[in-house]
């Protein structure tokens, strides 16, 4: 067993930690602060907290509340024009996964001469490297979802074409600092604690299920369900349960290991090419909804099918013996947290669209589908959306 693991992120997490801000070091003097379209980081007070404390500590900044729940290119290229124009020499990314994401790409395109398309590596983008430093980052997670804090990669969306594809995996990608103060997460609704929760327990499952797990990815793995598996149900039900938080965040930064150590398979490329069709589809809905399809899929043609008997065993299912249990731990766990009735055509999308979809994803998401421990193909790819379907 194979691996490499570096993840330079200096973490810094616990309940109360956003008061870390106010001592830990800084990789810069002027910050562009960077957050969502919305409204939380005021309802929460993070914003204010956030501000106050660069300002006792002279560090000044331009706030940019802009970004999407799936941030768009166009939002990307306008952050790094004002990130340039207002000479900042790091970004405060204070949100969840899509603020994260946007800043990490926004860093590329503020060093980086061009479009940020022509520094994607798949689909239609330009695949050129990251020449020059991309400006450093620090992370403050409001959402347990992504891992977004603790690894180099982002997730950005063109509607121009369609595709909505992961980039950057820079050194300086890497937050230099991530504060994950599960505090911040207690008012999150349970139907968003239930996407998140889901979409970092995918990124654990596929990391484990991929045809080139390790033993330092199955470890963070492995981990990382045991956690949302008893603890997920308690958050979505009861958000004020603080020592349920704690676990789910701790799980969620457990799935961005997972992501600096090995890879995830086609499951997130196809749920990207959900979102990428449909904005307002959010991403850990997309991946529920296909989730029982795919993965009895996989099952079906005998993928990996000791590994699924362990994480059944992880997700509470002490007696499990066979792949099949993983579907009925991951069915009890859905309906736990109330999502076992989600419907494609809720968020707009069609039967007729599959098709176009199975092609982007296979496009966009080329790297992905190739770590599936059995090939799929397109016919396979398009029958998992069909089935998926209600």
């Amino acid at each position: 067993m194979q691996f490499i693991d570096f993840a330079p992120v200096k973490v810094v997490f616990g309940s109360g930690k956003l008061d870390a801000l106010r001592t830990e070091a800084l990789p810069g003097t002027r910050a562009l602060l960077l957050t969502s379209n919305g409204s939380a980081m005021e309802r929460i007070g993070a914003l204010a907290r956030v501000r106050e404390m660069l300002d006792a500590r002279g560090i000044t900044y331009v706030h940019m509340p802009v970004v999407e729940p799936n941030p768009l290119v166009a939002t990307v290229m306008a952050v790094s024009k004002k990130t340039r124009e207002e000479k900042c020499d790091f970004l405060i990314a204070l949100g969840g996964g899509s603020v994260m994401d946007c800043a990490k790409a926004a860093g590329i395109v503020a060093t980086n001469p061009g479009h940020l398309w022509d520094y994607v590596q798949s689909g239609t983008g330009g695949r050129k490297p990251i020449a020059i430093d991309p400006l450093p980052l620090v992370a403050i997670t409001t959402t347990a979802g992504t891992g977004s804090e603790v690894d180099a990669g982002s997730v950005i969306t063109n509607p121009e074409t369609r595709e909505k594809v992961g980039l950057g995996g820079h050194v300086n990608c890497f937050p230099k600092l991530a504060i994950i103060d599960p505090e911040l997460m207690l008012s999150v609704p349970p139907h968003l604690t239930a996407y998140q929760g889901f979409d970092a327990l995918f990124h654990a499952v596929e990391g484990y299920l991929n045809k080139r797990p390790n033993f330092m990815s199955d470890m963070y793995a492995l981990e990382s369900v045991r956690h949302l598996g008893k603890w997920l149900p308690i958050a979505v039900k009861d958000g004020t349960n603080l020592e349920a938080r704690e676990h789910v965040a701790f799980a969620n930064t457990l799935s961005g290991f997972v992501m600096t150590t090995t890879r995830l398979t086609s499951q997130h490329a196809m749920e990207h090419a959900l979102s990428s069709f449909h904005q307002t589809l959010p991403h850990g809905a997309g991946l529920i909804m296909l989730s029982m399809a795919y993965f009895g899929h996989m099952i079906a043609v005998g993928a990996q099918s000791e590994r699924f008997v362990a994480l059944a065993r992880a997700m509470g299912d002490t007696e499990a013996v066979q792949p099949s249990d993983f579907l009925h731990a991951l069915q009890k766990m859905l309906a736990e947290c109330g999502m076992a009735n989600l419907k494609m055509s809720d968020w707009g999308i069609t039967r007729e669209e599959f098709p176009a979809m199975t092609e982007v994803c296979r496009s966009a998401g080329a790297q992905a589908f190739e770590q599936d421990a059995v090939a799929m193909t397109f016919q396979d790819t398009l029958a998992i959306y069909e089935a998926s379907f209600r």
